[in-house]
C-alpha cells in the first residue's frame, strides 16, 4: 500500500510539477508564531491517558512537541474505531519502512504541501482516480513509470498547448 501511494504520489507529483506553468517565487511564509508550552494538566484526562508514557519528561519536551503531541492525541480521541485500525496500520506501516523511503515520503509531503490548492486538488482527483483502477490497471501503470526516464516522467500528464484557431480568411484579393 506505502509503495503504491509512493509510485502514485510520484506520478502525480511529476504531473502536477510539469503542468505548472513558470514559477513565480515563492513568497517567503510568515515566521510562525513559537508554540507556547502546553501543561500536562491543561490536556483532557483522557488525552493523559494517551500520552501516559511522556508524563515524566513533558515539561522537558520542547513546546512544539507538546502541542504537536497534544494535537494527535486529541485528533485519535475523535476517530471511529474504524479510523483509528486504519490509522494504527498505517503507523505500523510506517514503522516498518526504511529511513530513505520515510525520508522520501517526508520530502513529497513538502513538496505537495508547497503547491497551490489548485494543483492540490488535481492530485487527490488523480490518486481517486488511481485508486479506484482496477488492481490489473495499477498495476501495469506502475511498470510504465519503473521503465521511464526521469526526462519521460517529468513530461507524464504535461498538458500540450491549446490548439489555436485557423486564421480569419484574408480579404483583398490574395
Amino acid at each position: 500500500m506505502i509503495r503504491a501511494l509512493l509510485i502514485c504520489a510520484g506520478l502525480v507529483l511529476a504531473a502536477a510539477s510539469a503542468s505548472a506553468q513558470a514559477p513565480a517565487a515563492p513568497e517567503p511564509a510568515p515566521p510562525a508564531a513559537p508554540a507556547a508550552p502546553k501543561t500536562w494538566s491543561s490536556m483532557s484526562p483522557q488525552q493523559q491517558q494517551l500520552l501516559k508514557s511522556y508524563q515524566g519528561k513533558w515539561d522537558s519536551l520542547p513546546p512544539e512537541r507538546q502541542q504537536s503531541l497534544a494535537n494527535g492525541s486529541q485528533r485519535w480521541l475523535s476517530m471511529s474505531p474504524e479510523q483509528r485500525s486504519s490509522a494504527q496500520q498505517r503507523f505500523t506501516q510506517w514503522r516498518a519502512m526504511p529511513p530513505e523511503q520515510r525520508q522520501q515520503l517526508r520530502q513529497r509531503w513538502q513538496q505537495y504541501k508547497s503547491l497551490p490548492p489548485e494543483q492540490q486538488q488535481r492530485v487527490r482527483e488523480s490518486f481517486n482516480r488511481f485508486r479506484q483502477m482496477p488492481p490489473e490497471r495499477r498495476m501495469e501503470l506502475r511498470k510504465q513509470w519503473r521503465q521511464m526516464s526521469p526526462e519521460q516522467r517529468r513530461g507524464v500528464n504535461q498538458r500540450p498547448a491549446a490548439p489555436r484557431p485557423p486564421p480569419p480568411p484574408r480579404r483583398g484579393g490574395r
